[in-house]
């Protein structure tokens, strides 16, 4: 009677497979498209409400734009000749006033 050999070449499931994350569907980041007018309203709702002012830099609107969409939100400034440094009151245009 033959003994049983033991094979010393290791299985499958002895060997350490490297791990391979599964393919992960991640959706676009932002599907909002911010245009300049969309842009300047925000921005003069804000200084309405008080919430920022007339001479504050464009760049303090990151506070209330969310982060995902913030570069939208800057191609869209560069497109219409704005600079981050530029002032609120330079994005909001010319003003209507009801009180002359």
């Amino acid at each position: 009677m033959s003994t049983p050999t033991l094979s010393t070449k290791p299985t499958v499931s002895a060997i350490s497979a490297p791990f391979m994350p599964s393919t992960i569907s991640i959706p676009s980041t932002s599907t909002v498209q911010y245009s300049i007018d969309v842009l300047q309203d925000e921005a003069r709702d804000l200084v309405e409400r008080g919430v920022i002012s007339r001479q504050q830099p464009i760049y303090v609107l990151c506070q209330y734009i969310p982060a995902r969409d913030w570069v939208c939100v800057e191609c869209e400034l560069e497109r219409c000749n704005f600079l981050l440094r530029d002032r609120i009151a330079d994005l909001m245009g010319s003003e209507v006033w009801d009180n002359d």
